[in-house]
């Protein structure tokens, strides 16, 4: 057996379900095989842990311990860079947690995924007010606005996402937000550490808008097509103060 191979089936054997039915081959039938594999797991469950501090502290060690595993045995880490792993846990709890009592736990997750992201997103210079501001309007509709690398943002229809997230990340007494509505979420990274700021859908369907190639002109006017209380000039602003983008291409004339 070449080096190649053998490391194949260990890690292939790590994973495995054992069968009792036959006894084991390879590397599994090994003595102290069960070590390497219990170490394994409990590395790949501690990772999920610590990328995901919101769900943690939310649920509590016990439990999140435990489902950690069970998502850790249901999809292994594709390498050893355990800082990217664990982008299947949302949907994970999504699928756990249907019909149970945190339906709301998977769009959290999702957003301790996004901080991730953010955190390890390329660096790139910050497009300010004072840029915009030099421009006439004209020549500023046919701007596209080129979202900053760090950023990301998300839309929760149903539940109070970022305001949970929020409040366990910032270890708040009372997680609990005031009112149950829909939120989004806008991560960025001005200045080298993350920040976090609730928006609207329309603040979200600006971003996408802008992220899909519209001109500024274009992507206001779908959005204040869709969201007849949207605010173009409070959303870009608060958009561009929050550092959403990183610079403005001109169309050619």
């Amino acid at each position: 057996m070449t080096l190649v191979e053998f490391q194949t089936a260990f890690w292939r054997d790590l994973w495995a379900e054992a069968d009792g039915r036959a006894p084991p081959k390879g590397p599994a039938a090994q003595p102290g095989f069960a070590v390497y594999r219990n170490t394994v797991l409990k590395g790949c469950a501690e990772a999920l842990v610590s990328l995901y501090p919101a769900v943690h502290r939310l649920v509590g060690d016990d439990w999140m311990r435990a489902v950690a595993l069970d998502a850790a045995r249901a999809a292994p880490p594709a390498g050893g860079d355990l800082q990217h792993y664990g982008a299947h846990f949302p949907a994970f709890l999504d699928q756990a947690l249907a019909g149970g009592d945190w339906p709301w736990l998977g769009e959290v997750a999702r957003l301790d995924r996004l901080w991730s992201e953010c955190h390890v997103a390329a660096d790139a210079p910050v497009l300010d007010l004072h840029t915009i501001a030099a421009l006439d309007p004209a020549r500023l509709a046919t701007t596209r606005l080129v979202p900053h690398p760090a950023a990301r943002w998300r839309w929760c229809a149903d539940w109070p996402a970022f305001s949970l997230w929020q409040a366990a990340r910032t270890a708040a007494a009372d997680p609990n937000p005031p009112c149950w509505h829909g939120q989004g979420a806008l991560l960025t990274r001005p200045a080298g550490a993350v920040l976090g700021l609730a928006i609207d859908s329309a603040d979200c369907a600006l971003l996408e808008a802008c992220a899909a190639g519209q001109t500024l002109g274009e992507a206001l006017d779908a959005v204040q097509a869709r969201h007849a209380c949207f605010d173009p000039g409070a959303s870009l602003g608060r958009l561009l103060q929050q550092g959403a983008f990183a610079a403005l291409t001109e169309m050619p004339s």
